[in-house]
């Protein structure tokens, strides 16, 4: 346990260090995601004033509340895509990986786990800016801070092991783009990226309470903006645990299975 802990450690000061020697890239990349909820803000803040001054339950204050700190959620939620799997191993990188003592999941967790410490540090001048221009309403306690930390983290976990296990499958085709494209499709629709739940019809939201997407999306940012009272925290991160542990679950099985039909490729 401790030299995995040390191995963690490892991985991640070196993600972190990477990370900062391309800030400048990483500054342009985070700023140039902020266009996508700009656009989803501007939107239905004008829908909001148009019905009255609220639209789903929130007000233009909380919808600006609630895409900002969207902003940090999405950047949380970047992770190894099943793309990463096909060129590692249309490539050859997974024989090398292999002759490591320690399973790959873990390097992947820790690198990207220190890529989240830079891009909060990051996205913290962002925020500012956002705040500034839209002014949110957004008044925490130190409780609902923490436990936004928590959430985030939890996020972050659910849908790393999620799309890990998803990769596994270009162990079975050379091209997985249409079945990641489905899956975005729905994450995009299920998970209060796109807009808050409380937009959609009234069974997208009890579909959505059976999947992944929103635990890993909407209720970190519900969590900070006061949307939940300490039951429903409690549930989502409940429910944060349990899909995580499921795709970990996926990923331990699916994992043997996969090495059975791996063939080394590359020069």
């Amino acid at each position: 346990m401790t030299d995995m802990v040390r191995l963690y450690l490892g991985w991640a000061r070196l993600s972190i260090l990477e990370q900062l020697q391309y800030r400048v890239a990483n500054y342009f990349y985070m700023i140039g995601m902020v266009a996508e909820p700009v656009i989803y803000l501007v939107v239905w803040t004008t829908v909001a004033e148009a019905q009255g001054g609220e639209v789903g339950g929130f007000t233009p204050g909380e919808l600006a509340a609630y895409y900002i700190v969207w902003t940090l959620v999405r950047n949380m939620n970047i992770v190894l895509t099943p793309y990463a799997w096909e060129e590692r191993i249309r490539r050859g990188e997974l024989t090398s990986d292999l002759l490591r003592p320690v399973h790959p999941v873990h390097r992947d967790l820790a690198y990207f786990a220190g890529w989240k410490v830079v891009a909060i540090l990051m996205w913290l001048p962002i925020a500012i800016v956002l705040t500034w221009v839209f002014k949110p309403t957004l008044h925490p306690t130190g409780a609902e801070i923490l436990l936004f930390f928590v959430a985030l983290w939890g996020g972050f976990l659910v849908r790393f092991f999620a799309l890990w296990a998803l990769g596994l499958v270009t162990f079975w085709t050379t091209r997985v783009q249409a079945l990641y494209e489905l899956y975005f499709t729905a994450e995009l629709l299920l998970s209060g990226r796109l807009v808050p739940l409380s937009l959609m019809p009234g069974w997208v939201q009890r579909v959505a309470d059976f999947l992944p997407f929103q635990w890993a999306f909407q209720f970190p940012i519900e969590t900070l903006i006061g949307k939940l009272d300490t039951g429903e925290i409690v549930y989502g991160l409940a429910m944060q645990a349990l899909w995580t542990g499921v795709g970990i679950g996926i990923t331990a099985v699916a994992w043997r299975r996969s090495l059975k039909r791996f063939t080394a490729v590359g020069g």
